[in-house]
């Protein structure tokens, strides 16, 4: 994980010097003082894949790009096989498989989402990011919390939301939750 951090932090700071845009400007994107988002481009905190989103739509790159360095190829039609997706373990309980990481000019982001269990958990992070999302529930129970509520879902349930509202999951029980996680702005 600490690897992947620092890659993602050397390409947020080689998108800054290419684009020429200032620390305190990336910073004011995702909503953070420039210490906290400089501790990010060393690779020693971590960033949230909705700010990553806020990153990539302002400056005309792909979210893919920032995460995984690959460039979308395909124009006209894009298969992710069974597993086969671009992935990421944001951290020990947060798993993200892109679905879309091959189509260019992507208009949606989705990912498959794995959530592991985290007993005694009491904090959720919340986050937000512009437009809306979709999530469907495939294997597995969580807890969403969203705008101030709490709504269960369970295997084949499903939620659209505003993603503006401050979000966020916990998984319940003891096995990991697994949904489709689809955002557009």
């Amino acid at each position: 994980m600490e690897d992947q951090l620092k890659q993602i932090g050397e390409r947020l700071r080689g998108l800054r010097d290419v684009l020429d845009i200032p620390a305190d400007e990336m910073a004011e994107t995702i909503g953070i003082d420039v210490e906290k988002y400089e501790k990010i481009e060393q690779g020693e905190a971590d960033i949230t894949i909705s700010n990553l989103m806020k990153i990539a739509r302002k400056y005309g790159v792909s979210t893919e790009e920032l995460i995984f360095a690959e460039a979308p190829h395909m124009s006209a039609y894009c298969v992710t096989r069974k597993g086969q997706g671009l992935s990421i373990e944001r951290t020990k309980a947060y798993k993200y498989q892109s679905l879309v990481g091959g189509f260019k000019n992507h208009k949606a982001d989705v990912f498959i989402v794995t959530v592991e269990p985290k007993p005694h958990a009491h904090t959720i992070y919340k986050n937000t990011h512009p437009g809306q999302e979709f999530n469907l529930v495939l294997e597995g129970k969580m807890e969403l919390y969203i705008g101030g509520k709490t709504i269960v879902l369970e295997e084949g349930d499903s939620i659209y939301f505003d993603s503006t509202k401050p979000h966020g999951m916990l998984a319940i029980g003891d096995k990991a939750v697994k949904f489709l996680a689809f955002t557009v702005e």
